[in-house]
């Protein structure tokens, strides 16, 4: 089972597969976490990421047991990156426990996180 996160945690490749989709095995989409997600592909580098960051620090102490925040460094894991065709960063996947995830690229303010918590995710 697992922990119940209150704060980001950083994903490599291998842990993603574990924790939020196995491209190696599945080609259907197929959400292996307990929780919804919301994940953050960033880099060190990039300005707009390191405006989101405290943002997701809030939103993991917010919803700690109802959402799980997951950040990808887009320059260690360039293969996930990849994989999910991530072209601008920041690129916020939206990992809802049924169906597809949304993308949305760019930084947003917390409010619009939390609409979409509450839309995509249906957590209030």
């Amino acid at each position: 089972m697992e922990t119940v996160a209150n704060k980001v945690v950083f994903l490599n490749t291998q842990e993603f597969k574990e924790k939020v989709f196995n491209y190696d095995i599945n080609k259907e989409w197929k959400y292996e976490g307990e929780l919804p997600a919301i994940i953050d592909f960033y880099a060190d580098w990039c300005g707009p990421c390191k405006m989101v960051a405290p943002v997701l620090e809030e939103l993991a102490k917010d919803y700690a047991g109802k959402v799980l925040i997951y950040k990808v460094n887009t320059e260690q894991e360039q293969e996930l990156a990849s994989a999910f065709g991530i072209r601008s960063i920041p690129t916020i996947l939206f990992v809802p426990k049924e169906g597809k995830p949304q993308a949305s690229m760019g930084a947003l303010p917390k409010n619009s996180f939390v609409d979409a918590i509450k839309d995509i995710f249906n957590v209030q």
